[in-house]
């Protein structure tokens, strides 16, 4: 098979062995993956894989089951899926755990179906399953215009939430089209204040954040009482001062997380709320992928120049 390998910090379209299914795994003929920041991070060589997780960059993909490992059940070959990816989905097959694979949502194709399951478990597991987000409650997603941001925007929405969004203001009347109920321009407006006078006063109870250190303290002003903090990114930093003070006296919580690193039984729980919790609301037509643009996979160097501009909307895609 072929897949892209990381040479000098560049992406290299190579010849590589194929995949042989451990117990456990299926092979999956991959139809099409997605670019993540974390993947542009490890080709500049900050975010190294982890042990026992494939080289080869991708998060996540789509594709058709080529074959079946040992103690696989429920799955067959010649089956369309999506799956969570430690990392492998720059390639035309990849092994994955079993407990990773999703069905293909009603209503999408197959290649549509690779723009959903890295930003559907990281949304469902920070904003539902751990700050446990509740309809009427005030959602505030810094990156609006991502991957992330667009499937919390719609998430949060579908769940009753009331959502807020920083984003460059060209992307604004797209994000309310999404169920955005405030568009901030964090190139030129103070989102804490922003939130503020929208909420009364009262802050955000969840804030999704990708930023880290430069939006740390920010993010605490915003908090609204017995609100939740959840940091999935480090764009801004990784080191900041905290003032424990004003955190306890909102009772608030600050958390950090990574989806990549977990263990694979916790993956399987997460990818289980996802198919129970999150796939449905995409039949239904109240979620649905966001793509901006679809490369060839050989072509997923300039798919990276597109993701470090932060000019896209959205998912990029990388189709075979």
């Amino acid at each position: 098979m072929h897949a892209i390998v990381i040479e000098d910090k560049q992406l290299v379209w190579a010849e590589a062995p194929d995949p042989e299914p451990a117990e456990g795994e299926v092979v999956v003929d991959v139809t099409a993956s997605a670019v993540n920041r974390a993947d542009v991070l490890q080709r500049q060589g900050f975010y190294p894989p982890p042990p026992g997780a494939s080289a080869y960059p991708g998060l996540e993909c789509s594709g058709v089951i080529s074959a079946v490992g040992a103690g696989v059940t429920g799955h067959h070959v010649g089956e369309r899926v999506c799956a969570l990816l430690s990392g492998g989905g720059y390639a035309e097959r990849v092994a994955v755990p079993a407990g990773q694979l999703l069905p293909v949502p009603a209503g999408l194709s197959l290649v549509e179906a690779a723009a959903l399951p890295e930003v559907a478990c990281t949304v469902w597991s920070n904003v539902v399953d751990r700050d446990r987000l509740r309809p009427g409650e005030t959602l505030l997603v810094h990156g609006g215009g991502s991957g992330i941001g667009t499937f919390a925007v719609q998430l949060g929405s579908a769940l009753g939430a009331k959502v807020l969004v920083t984003a460059r203001a060209s992307k604004h009347e797209r994000l309310r089209a999404l169920g955005a109920e405030l568009t901030i321009d964090y190139q030129s407006e103070d989102f804490v204040r922003s939130v503020l006078d929208h909420t009364g006063g009262r802050g955000a109870d969840v804030v999704l954040d990708i930023m880290g250190a430069k939006y740390l303290c920010r993010n605490i002003e915003v908090l609204a009482p017995d609100g939740r903090i959840t940091v999935i990114g480090m764009q801004g930093g990784r080191a900041a001062e905290l003032d424990l003070g004003k955190l306890m006296a909102k009772r608030g919580r600050v958390s950090a997380t990574s989806l990549r690193a977990r263990p694979t039984a916790d993956k399987a729980r997460i990818v289980a709320g996802v198919r129970d919790q999150v796939w449905p609301l995409v039949a239904a037509g109240l979620v649905r992928p966001v793509i901006h643009s679809t490369f060839a996979l050989a072509e997923a160097s300039a798919a990276h120049e597109l993701m470090e501009s932060s000019d896209h909307f959205g998912k990029i895609l990388l189709q075979r």
